[in-house]
């Protein structure tokens, strides 16, 4: 028995939509990004308890073009997969949501290599998101989708369909046919896989939210017809509600909510784990006469990724290990050597000749247009471009709140002549919902210090205007607890910060509290703006991310 243990979530913060391949003893997760760029977060790990971070995989624009795309929308639920020394990675990028009709299109770029380069996109059909390639034992590969459908009302409560994929034509070919047609369960994100001549279809059920859940299904045909799995260890309510292998909807109290959206990979040794979304919430709740998700708690880290050990049963059934339905956050883990990887340094000192991976910009890459690492060695120099509602092009970088406790800190030094040009520290879900802590200009104050809160496009200046010398290097820092945050500055070191304004609620930087997207997490980073189209540049000599644990 290995005596090591996995402790869930393995990636903490906005990771949702796992996707697992193991190639050799390299294991490979991909995640999905949404408005983020790169498109595509991969994590790597050689015995599962380890976890490095690779950085966004699909950082050509060429490839990934993400300019316009609304809140929460762009790349959703990549399936990556392996097959004959190449990488496969399909994923979606949605350009219309929150609406009747969903523009939800479909690619596959390959690679010989887990970072790229990828070739170029090839088209495949548009039915609805969370596409999923299986390449079966004879050669044929297949692509397996949900569909969404805008009829009102709609003919089902959800369906699940599959065409094969011609690797030599590069298209899809052949019929399209319905796999899956729920009168009653809604299914999505589907992967396909082989075992002792069966076929299953594994897919998230009943949402994203707190009554998610995983469902298994099989068939002895890659067409169908397809049954569902049904344990006697499952809580059902009524028709409606999945005969989910994995959920935590009529567990209130569990540490992890939202289980679900799960991928499957057996190890070199011939254990079977599965990767899956999860989200830990406050005890925050939404409003009750709240127009979305009333009274729904708050999810300020976004949907994580942890995993499970499974088992198959004697009858060639995939359970949980543990002999329930409930993702446990103590896991054996596998019978593998340890492989213990870099630790991200809590600071960043900009002293390397690209970003580290850690780092994501909103739509479009930090080309020379936005920052420099090489103007002033040792800094972070950004240009200012347009303002934070922009879905085009800002100068904005930042990386995912990982723990519920700790402290971001920067060092600035910035000049702006005018009230339009801005730069500082950001804390954020989206671009409707963040606190600003910034120096700019007022026309009768000079050089001064604000913070700037945006609540689903309501916005205040909760510390006021602080005037501050024009030539002083700039610290800020934001320091988190659960659901409330302090903003902090000093003109001096790190070691004479200065409250500004009062400890406020920050929980509204969530999943659920958001009024248009909700499929992220909460985000922390620095940003330059000029509105007046100059192009004031801020330089940043350091960025920290300190957290009571997991750091």
């Amino acid at each position: 028995m290995n005596a090591n243990t996995i402790t869930n979530p393995i990636l903490r913060g906005f990771h949702p939509d796992p996707s697992i391949v193991r190639v050799g003893e390299d294991y490979y997760i991909a995640t999905s990004t949404f408005e983020w760029f790169p498109g595509v977060q991969i994590s790597h790990s050689r015995d599962f308890i380890h976890w490095e971070t690779l950085g966004g995989t699909l950082n050509d624009p060429a490839i990934l073009d993400l300019k316009g795309v609304g809140l929460s929308q762009g790349v959703w639920a990549p399936c990556l997969t392996w097959d004959q020394g190449t990488f496969y990675l399909v994923f979606t990028i949605v350009r219309s949501f929150y609406c009747n009709m969903y523009d939800t299109h479909n690619y596959l770029v390959t690679s010989k290599q887990i970072m790229g380069p990828w070739s170029a996109p090839v088209p495949l059909n548009d039915f609805g998101f969370d596409p999923s390639l299986f390449h079966d034992t004879d050669g044929r590969k297949y692509m397996v989708s949900m569909v969404t459908d805008h009829r009102i009302p709609q003919k089902y409560a959800g369906r699940i369909i599959l065409q094969e994929y011609s690797p030599s034509e590069q298209r899809m070919v052949g019929p399209v046919k319905d796999i899956y047609q729920g009168d009653k369960i809604f299914l999505e994100g589907p992967h396909i896989f082989k075992r002792n001549g069966w076929y299953y279809l594994f897919t998230a059920d009943t949402g994203t939210g707190e009554l998610h859940g995983q469902t298994i299904l099989r068939s002895r045909s890659v067409w169908g017809p397809y049954e569902m799995y049904q344990s006697p260890v499952m809580e059902r309510t009524g028709d409606t509600e999945a005969f989910s292998i994995l959920t935590t909807r009529h567990h209130e109290d569990y540490p992890l909510q939202k289980a679900g959206h799960a991928d499957l990979v057996e190890t070199q040794n011939g254990e079977w784990y599965a990767v899956h979304l999860c989200g830990r919430p406050l005890s925050n709740r939404n409003e009750a006469d709240r127009r979305r998700f009333p009274g729904c708690r708050r999810y300020p880290l976004g949907r994580e990724t942890a995993v499970q050990k499974m088992r198959w049963t004697v009858d060639d059934w995939l359970v949980l290990d543990n002999g329930t339905t409930l993702p446990d956050t103590k896991v054996p883990a596998p019978e593998l050597p340890p492989s213990p990887c870099p630790k991200i340094p809590a600071r960043d000192d900009f002293d390397l000749p690209s970003l580290a991976p850690v780092w994501q910009s909103l739509r479009v890459p930090m080309n020379h247009t936005h920052i420099s690492l090489t103007a002033r060695p040792g800094w972070l120099r950004m240009y200012g471009r347009e303002g934070l509602a922009s879905r085009f092009t800002q100068t904005l970088i930042a990386r995912r709140w990982t723990e519920f406790t700790f402290e971001a800190s920067a060092q600035m030094e910035f000049h702006p002549v005018v009230f339009k040009q801005m730069a500082g520290l950001i804390c954020m879900y989206d671009t409707d919902n963040y606190f600003y802590l910034h120096l700019t200009f007022d026309e009768d104050s000079g050089t001064c210090l604000t913070l700037l809160r945006a609540e689903n496009r309501s916005y205040s200046y909760p510390a006021g205007i602080l005037p501050v010398p024009a030539d002083a290097p700039l610290l800020f820092k934001a320091a988190v607890d659960h659901d409330t945050i302090r903003f902090f500055y000093s003109l001096s070191d790190e070691q004479n910060f200065v409250p500004i304004g009062a400890p406020m609620d920050c929980s509204f930087l969530s999943d659920e509290a958001c009024e248009e997207g909700w499929f992220t997490g909460a985000m922390v980073g620095i940003c330059c703006q000029d509105l007046t189209g100059g192009g004031v540049y801020a330089d940043f000599d350091w960025f920290e991310y300190r957290t009571d644990s997991f750091q």
